[in-house]
């Protein structure tokens, strides 16, 4: 077993990763064009490929993996009560302190404690305002008269949209506890500071699944959870000595929370949240059984024959950022390696390749498609071969440039295989497949490439260098 890591020790650096997701098209700024939106980012071709398959994946890990749960898609808008009922319009702060003299905006609790002590900026020593509480929600308001009455918000998280619906769920879907209903969808938070690229914005997605179980089994079901949790990211090729858990201490546990643990993860500006496990207790339903006046309590009428037993359930949570774990994936996959040595003794003029490691499940292209030449009949060939994937496979076609070149590129996008049709492939029937992890190259018949790399990416075993 590999020792724990004390810092970051790959090769991935923000500027790095800042950098492909643009040139490549994985990430924009939003609104470049005008000087930019702060906290926003634009998914380009490659991005939301690599951002849709890593929901499925998640998706299908929650339901179709799970007899247990099923899925929601609630609204962003709700009704305003939720939103006091769920603790959010009076709990949903930060602390805000401002510097009164170069006018920069911190987090009162993410600046050295002498600094705050003594009222001096980290940036330009100028003196600080007093700390004060800022609501993270986002107003707005619906219909045409902006006033008190008409106020709404956008949600900061999707988990409300669930809790309010559990009982609907519960008489459409006859579940039966213990049981967990999942949901991907946008959040919106007022941060006061956005940064690191888009692990911290004002508008992100969450993956959030909520566990309803029976009082006094629910720290049998958090453990539980925390196992499967941790679990996934194996399976899905993440770097197990890039995990830690973070158990939440007395100070850091919210409003509802009974226990928490986050799984972070080590990104190149060090060890942060990454997902959160939380017992969640029976406080959700219990508000909002008290704010709206509706009957939440479970009726079990399998435990008792000839009688029922009623209760608030208590939940268990597991909320992941999407975007967030993007940028994990990204940051996972990343490599630098040299794949030829000129002998320089400084090394000047070696051969050195940027790859992202995908998880084949997650790649944004499966297979790229790259005729020898584009005379000759290859390109017609190798067209026609893209065709008959593209059902099965995400595809890319390319004969621009020398042959090298253009496996780099793939290289750089993260495509786990690449086919070439060269002149033997008209008299054979046969192509080269090329993989990114290892750049080996074998001959496959026409006929068995499909099967080929359907086995390939059941098999696959994350290669790191």
């Amino acid at each position: 077993m590999s020792e724990p890591l004390t810092e970051y020790q790959g090769k991935a650096t923000m500027e790095k990763i800042t950098s492909l997701a643009k040139r490549r098209g994985f990430v924009f700024q939003s609104s470049e064009i005008y000087g930019g939106q702060s906290g926003a980012w634009d998914y380009g071709p490659l991005g939301i490929e690599l951002k849709n398959r890593i929901a499925q994946n998640w998706w299908k890990e929650m339901t179709q993996l799970n007899d247990s749960i099923v899925g929601l898609d609630a609204a962003i808008l709700m009704h305003p009560r939720v939103w006091e009922a769920s603790g959010h319009v009076e709990n949903f702060t930060d602390p805000l302190v401002d510097c009164k003299q170069c006018k920069t905006r911190f987090r009162a609790d993410q600046i050295p404690e002498a600094n705050l002590a003594g009222k001096k900026c980290p940036e330009c020593g100028g003196a600080l305002t007093d700390t004060r509480k800022f609501n993270l929600m986002f107003k707005t308001h619906i219909g045409p008269v902006e006033d008190g009455a008409n106020t709404i918000y956008l949600r900061p998280e999707t988990a409300q949209g669930i809790y309010v619906n559990y009982k609907n769920i519960i008489q459409s879907n006859r579940m039966k506890i213990p049981f967990g209903i999942a949901q991907i969808g946008k959040a919106f938070r007022n941060e006061i500071v956005t940064k690191n690229f888009i692990f911290r914005t004002c508008e992100f997605e969450q993956m959030e699944m909520q566990y309803f179980v029976q009082p006094g089994t629910d720290e049998e079901w958090f453990n539980e959870w925390r196992k499967r949790r941790r679990a996934y990211y194996e399976k899905i090729g993440i770097r197990m000595d890039h995990l830690r858990w973070h158990q939440h201490g007395p100070q850091e546990l919210a409003h509802y929370a009974k226990d928490a643990y986050d799984i972070e993860y080590l990104f190149p500006m060090g060890w942060k949240e990454l997902e959160g496990i939380h017992n969640r207790s029976n406080y959700d339903l219990t508000r909002h059984t008290e704010y709206s006046g509706r009957d939440l309590q479970y009726i079990d009428q399998d435990k008792h024959p000839g009688g029922t037993s009623r209760f608030i359930p208590f939940i268990i949570e597991t909320s992941a950022g999407l975007t967030r774990t993007l940028l994990m994936v990204l940051c996972d996959a990343y490599d630098e390696e040299k794949v030829a040595d000129k002998g320089n003794a400084e090394g000047s003029g070696d051969d050195w390749r940027t790859v992202l490691r995908f998880h084949p499940n997650l790649a944004p292209i499966t297979v790229a498609v790259l005729p020898l030449m584009k005379k000759d009949g290859l390109a017609e060939l190798a067209q026609d071969i893209r065709n008959e994937l593209k059902e099965d496979f995400a595809t890319d076609y390319d004969q621009a440039g020398a042959i090298g070149r253009r496996y780099r590129r793939q290289d750089e996008a993260g495509t786990p295989f690449c086919i070439t049709v060269d002149y033997e492939s008209k008299d054979t029937g046969t192509v080269t497949l090329r993989f990114r992890d290892s750049m080996e190259q074998v001959r496959v018949s026409r006929r068995a490439l499909a099967e080929r790399i359907r086995s390939e990416i059941k098999g696959y075993t994350p290669r790191r260098v």
